[in-house]
C-alpha cells in the first residue's frame, strides 16, 4: 500500500457518500494442503486483483520474508525427522483431537503387548492344568495303592541251641550267661498290581519281660507284584549276662531240673515302600509284628508254629 497526504484523504471523504463501503484489505493465506512451498501472499474477497504497489510494500516482504523462514524450518525439520508430523499438526481439519494420533501410533505397539499376553496366559494356563492334571493322577495311584497292604505271616521258630552257664559280664560282674541261637521263617506277599515293594526291617528281637536275649536282622529285599516268598532270619544271643532276670533258669541250673520253660516274646517291625510312579509318587506300610514263644531245653531242634498267636498292628 503506498501513502497518501492529509488533504486527500480529506477530499475523498468529503466527495464520498456517508455510506460509500471501506477499501478491501489484504491477507496471508495459508499454505494449501498439496503445495507447502506455494503461498499466496495477497488476495481479494470480491475477487479484484492485487494492487499494483503491493509488491513493494515493507509489510509484505516482512510477511514473505517470515512466511519463506517458516517453510524453509518445517522442511528441514521433515526431511531431518523423517516423518510428517509437523505437517500434519497444520492442517488438521477442524474439532481434530490429539489423543487420536497419539491413539494411532500407540495402537500397533498396544497390539504386540495384547499378542504377547495372551500367549502368556495361554502357557500359564496349560502349566497350571498339566500340574493339577498330575496331581489329581497321583492322588489316584496313591490312594488305590493303599488297598493292596503286603500280607506277611510268621510261621515258626526253631530253637537250636540253648545253654546257661556260671560266669561274669564285661565289668566283672558274677552272673549268668545265657547263648542262644534260633531261627525265624516268615511268609511275605504283595498283592498290588502294578507295583512292587522295597523290604526292610528292624532286628528281630527276643525279650524276657524288658530283657533282651537275643537279635537279629534280616535281610532287605524287592518283591515283585502279586508274588510272594519265604524270608528265614537267625535270632541269636551270645553270652548275654542275666543278672537273675530270669528265676526259672536259674532254678533250673541250680537243681539240675530234667525240664525249663521260659516265656518269651518275639517282636519285630517291617516296613514296606512302594515307588509307584518313580521316586515322585510313593507308598509305605509299616507293619509291627508281636509273637509269643516257649522256651524249653526239650524241644531244642523242634519247630514251633505260630497258629494265629501273632499280632499285626
Amino acid at each position: 500500500m503506498h501513502a497518501k497526504s492529509y488533504s486527500e484523504v480529506t477530499s475523498v471523504d468529503q466527495s464520498s457518500p456517508a455510506r460509500s463501503p471501506r477499501r478491501p484489505l489484504y491477507y496471508v493465506q495459508s499454505p494449501s494442503n498439496h503445495d507447502v512451498e506455494k503461498m499466496s501472499y495477497g488476495s481479494s474477497p470480491m475477487g479484484s486483483p492485487p494492487h499494483p504497489f503491493y509488491h513493494a510494500s515493507p509489510i509484505h516482504h516482512s510477511r514473505e520474508s517470515s512466511t519463506s523462514r517458516f517453510s524453509a524450518s518445517l522442511k528441514n525439520n521433515m526431511n531431518r525427522n523423517g516423518n510428517l508430523s509437523a505437517w500434519r499438526k497444520l492442517h488438521r481439519p477442524p474439532g481434530y483431537d490429539e489423543e487420536e494420533e497419539e491413539d494411532d501410533d500407540g495402537d500397533n505397539d498396544g497390539d504386540r503387548d495384547s499378542k504377547w499376553n495372551r500367549k502368556f496366559r495361554l502357557y500359564l494356563f496349560l502349566f497350571v492344568l498339566f500340574v493339577l492334571l498330575f496331581t489329581v493322577f497321583s492322588l489316584i495311584l496313591w490312594g488305590a495303592s493303599k488297598s493292596f497292604h503286603p500280607q506277611i505271616l510268621v510261621q515258626s521258630m526253631v530253637f537250636e541251641k540253648f545253654n546257661v552257664q556260671a560266669g561274669s559280664d564285661p565289668g566283672g560282674v558274677a552272673t549268668d550267661l545265657m547263648s542262644l541261637n534260633s531261627t525265624v521263617r516268615i511268609t511275605y506277599k504283595n498283592p498290588a498290581t502294578f507295583f512292587g515293594v522295597h523290604v526292610s526291617s528292624t532286628p528281630f528281637q527276643l525279650h524276657y519281660f524288658q530283657l533282651q536275649i537275643a537279635s537279629g536282622q534280616m535281610e532287605e529285599f524287592y518283591q515283585k507284584r502279586q508274588s510272594s516268598r519265604k524270608v528265614t532270619t537267625s535270632v541269636s544271643g551270645h553270652q548275654v549276662p542275666l543278672y537273675g532276670g530270669i528265676s526259672a533258669i536259674g532254678n533250673w541250673r541250680d537243681q539240675r531240673q530234667d525240664g525249663v520253660e521260659v516265656l518269651l516274646n518275639l517282636t519285630v517291625a517291617v516296613r514296606s515302600r512302594a515307588y509307584i510312579l518313580g521316586r515322585l509318587v510313593k507308598s509305605t506300610f509299616h507293619t509291627k509284628i508281636t509273637c509269643p514263644v516257649t522256651l524249653s531245653n526239650k524241644k531244642l531242634g523242634k519247630s514251633h508254629s505260630f497258629n494265629k498267636t501273632c499280632t499285626y498292628n
